[in-house]
């Protein structure tokens, strides 16, 4: 679950129970993510507006594909299948395991646009300073404006971020994953493996969402 000790839902009050209600009213459970946040969770909550403001420049299907490819390239199991899982608004999950797989397989279900968009988040989340000019010139070629490609270099380098400090910690993806298609989720697992043990709730359900699902 974590390295860390970290206060249990059954426990939680104050600032650490606001925290855990949140992420309840978006799983319908405590998230392995969230506890580690218990030593700060203002932290969560500035990672909660950080997230609401780069979202809000970006067309959903591209955040998640975005956020896939960093996640699948800085190896956060956590990430990887919460935003594969997402992707599951737009694809089916033999697309999503073309997209994973990459090469023709992902060129046979994404734009041009949306490799190249893919590849540059996973160069952007994993060695940023590997980037050159051409890269971006090239994301210009595919219709991005700068803004644009400000946005994507954002969501790839926010995610390194929060990724970091999840898996720093040993924090383990939820057994909630386990219902996902078995290949899916075993080509999503790219990390640290599942939590198999059952997911803690708080006793009442309540209120909004942030962190990775959210994100």
């Amino acid at each position: 679950m974590s390295f860390l000790k970290t206060t249990p839902p059954s426990d939680a009050t104050g600032a650490v129970l606001a925290l855990y209600e949140r992420q309840q009213k978006g799983w319908g459970f405590v998230p392995n993510y969230a506890r580690p946040f218990s030593h700060r969770p203002e932290i969560m909550n500035l990672w909660a507006d950080l997230q609401r403001g780069i979202r809000s420049h970006v067309e959903p299907r591209r955040f998640e594909l975005a956020t896939l490819a960093a996640a699948l390239a800085l190896r956060s199991s956590y990430c990887s299948l919460a935003h594969g899982k997402a992707l599951l608004q737009w694809f089916s999950e033999e697309e999503i395991r073309a997209i994973v797989t990459g090469g023709e397989a992902a060129r046979a279900v994404l734009s041009p646009a949306e490799i190249a968009m893919m590849d540059y988040a996973r160069k952007a989340a994993t060695s940023p300073w590997r980037v050159t000019a051409g890269e971006v010139a090239a994301l210009r070629g595919h219709g991005f404006s700068d803004a644009e490609i400000f946005d994507i270099a954002a969501v790839a380098t926010a995610r390194a971020f929060f990724s970091g400090v999840v898996e720093a910690v040993g924090g383990e993806p939820d057994a909630s994953f386990l219902d996902m298609d078995e290949s899916l989720r075993e080509l999503l697992t790219v990390g640290r493996p599942i939590d198999f043990r059952p997911v803690e709730r708080l006793p009442e359900p309540v209120d909004d969402v942030d962190g990775c699902r959210a994100a």
